[in-house]
């Protein structure tokens, strides 16, 4: 019962600046199963391409296949994810997913 108002509450923290408070709420929304979402702060700390590239790994694309699509190596690929993991307090794929709200193949062909 207390999710709505807990989002309602962290959103308000956040437009504030209010950080520690805008965590806590957003704690409380875990604790209470919401999955975590990343704050529009910590997405803007993201270059543009390793925001691409993080949207990319979301919707389910190996780091060969955003390679492909960004004419970068696999490497590369993966030193962006590197960077981007801890710019957004995440550790992993599936967190990175849940946090951006995508379901695998959530990708677009190209033609933004």
């Amino acid at each position: 019962a207390a999710r709505q108002l807990l989002s309602m509450a962290a959103d308000s923290f956040e437009r504030l600046g209010a950080a520690g408070w805008a965590e806590r709420a957003q704690a409380e929304l875990r604790a209470s199963g919401v999955s975590a979402r990343i704050s529009s702060a910590h997405l803007a700390s993201l270059t543009w391409q390793e925001r691409r590239i993080a949207d990319l790994a979301a919707g389910g694309l190996t780091n060969k296949e955003i390679g492909e699509r960004m004419h970068l190596s696999p490497r590369t690929v993966s030193s962006h994810l590197y960077r981007v993991f801890p710019k957004l307090g995440i550790t992993t794929r599936a967190a990175l997913r849940d946090a951006l709200g995508k379901t695998p193949m959530d990708v677009t062909d190209g033609h933004e």
